[in-house]
C-alpha cells in the first residue's frame, strides 16, 4: 500500500488509477470507501487508510454504501466485460457485430462501446483491426504461405491486408514472411553510462534504439526482429545520429531531433506522441498521460504501450510512472531507468541552465 501521504493525495484527487490499491476509513462516521468515492471530503484527521477491506471491517468500520467497497469495483467489472468481448474477437474469423461484442460483455450496446475505449484506448473495430493484423503477422512469421495467412487472419482480400500491412507491419506481407527481405537496415553500438545502445535506422529513419548489457546480444535481438534483412554496420549518417544520442544520455538537457520510423495503433501512436511532449527532468504518472491522450480510464492500456514501446531514449517511456511514486516498469531496467532521469534532473536544475546559457 502507498504511504499515508500518497494515499492522501490520491483521495484529493480522487485518482480512479488508486481504486484498489488501498481504502479510507473515516472515524466520525465509521465508514470506509474507495479512494473516488464521492461523498462529501472529510478532514485528513478523521481519516485511517487499509490495504484491504477485510482490514477496514476488522477495526470496526462498515462498508460505504455509496462507493460499496467490499463488493468488485467498477473498473474490475469493465475489465471483466471488456476480457470477455476480446476474448470473442480473438476467437473469431470475423469480427462480431457490435451488438453481439455488447451482449458477451453483459452491458448495453452504447455503453458497452464506451467502456471498452476507457479499457484498452482504443474503439471495438480498431481492436479487432489490430488484433487481424496480429494474427496475420504471427501466421507469416510461422511461414504460412502469404495468400493463406491473409484468409485465415480474417481479411477478404488481399488487397486489404497489402493496403493496410505497411502502416501497421512495417512492411508488406510477402517481405513480413521473408523476414524483412528486401529491407535495409544500418546499425551502430556504442559504449555508454548506461550500458551499450544499439542504434538501427531503415530508409524511413530510425527503427531501434536499445540499451542493453552487451553489443552481441543488442545486436542478436535486432536481428532476430528482422532474420532475412539485409542488416549492415552503419555508414556517417547513422553514426552522427548515434553520436547525437551518445550526447543527449551523457548531457540529457534537450532532446535530439531525429527522423523516427516507429509504427503502432492509434492508441500507441497517442500514448507515444504524449511521451515526446514530456520535457526532460519532468516525469508523468500513466494517469496522466491516459487523461492526456483523451482516455482517462486506460492507465494499464498505457501501461502496454510504454512497455511496447520500439525506442527507448527517444520516445521517453522512463519519464512515466506510477502515481504513488513508483517507478514502475521498463525494459532496459530499473537501475537504468532510475538513472536516466537521475541525470535528466540534474541537467535540467533552473541554476544550472542559467549558468549554461
Amino acid at each position: 500500500m502507498m504511504n499515508p501521504e500518497q494515499c492522501w493525495a490520491a483521495v484529493v484527487a480522487r485518482d480512479p488509477a488508486a481504486d484498489g490499491s488501498f481504502f479510507l476509513a473515516v472515524k466520525t462516521t465509521g465508514v470506509y470507501c474507495r479512494p473516488g468515492c464521492p461523498s462529501r471530503m472529510p478532514l485528513r484527521t478523521n481519516v485511517a487508510f487499509y490495504a484491504t477491506p477485510a482490514e477496514a471491517e476488522a477495526a470496526g468500520f462498515r462498508p460505504c454504501k455509496r462507493c460499496r467497497p467490499s463488493e468488485p469495483s467498477v473498473a474490475s467489472r469493465h475489465l471483466a466485460a471488456v476480457r470477455r468481448a476480446c476474448d470473442l474477437i480473438k476467437g473469431g474469423e470475423t469480427v462480431p457485430p457490435l451488438s453481439e461484442l455488447a451482449a458477451a460483455a453483459g452491458i448495453s450496446r452504447f455503453h458497452f462501446h464506451r467502456v471498452f475505449k476507457e479499457v484498452t484506448g482504443t474503439t471495438p473495430a480498431d481492436y479487432a483491426k489490430a488484433d487481424r493484423m496480429a494474427r496475420l503477422a504471427g501466421q507469416l512469421e510461422a511461414g504460412e504461405p502469404v495468400t493463406q495467412a491473409i484468409y485465415g487472419a480474417g481479411f477478404g482480400s488481399s488487397s486489404r491486408a497489402y493496403a493496410a500491412a505497411p502502416a501497421a507491419l512495417g512492411m508488406t506481407p510477402a517481405r513480413r514472411r521473408q523476414g524483412g527481405k528486401g529491407i535495409a537496415i544500418r546499425f551502430a553500438t556504442a559504449a555508454t553510462p548506461l550500458g551499450w545502445v544499439l542504434v538501427a535506422a531503415s530508409e524511413r529513419g530510425i527503427c531501434a534504439a536499445e540499451l542493453g548489457d552487451e553489443p552481441a546480444a543488442l545486436e542478436a535481438g535486432l536481428r532476430a526482429r528482422f532474420p532475412a534483412a539485409s542488416i549492415t554496420a552503419a555508414g556517417p549518417e547513422l553514426r552522427d545520429w548515434a553520436e547525437r544520442i551518445l550526447r543527449f544520455i551523457a548531457t540529457p538537457d534537450h532532446a535530439p531531433d531525429l527522423p523516427l520510423d516507429i509504427r503502432g495503433t492509434a492508441f500507441q501512436a497517442r500514448v507515444w506522441r504524449a511521451l515526446q511532449r514530456i520535457p526532460p527532468g519532468r516525469t508523468a504518472t500513466y494517469a496522466e498521460i491516459a487523461a492526456a491522450v483523451g482516455q482517462p480510464r486506460a492507465v494499464r492500456a498505457v501501461g502496454r504501450a510504454c512497455a511496447t514501446n520500439p525506442l527507448m531514449l527517444l520516445v521517453p517511456c522512463h519519464r512515466v510512472v506510477r502515481a504513488d511514486g513508483n517507478l514502475g516498469g521498463y525494459r532496459g531496467g530499473i537501475a537504468r531507468k532510475r538513472e536516466l532521469l537521475a541525470r535528466e534532473a540534474a541537467a535540467n536544475e533552473p541554476g544550472k541552465r542559467e549558468r549554461a546559457a
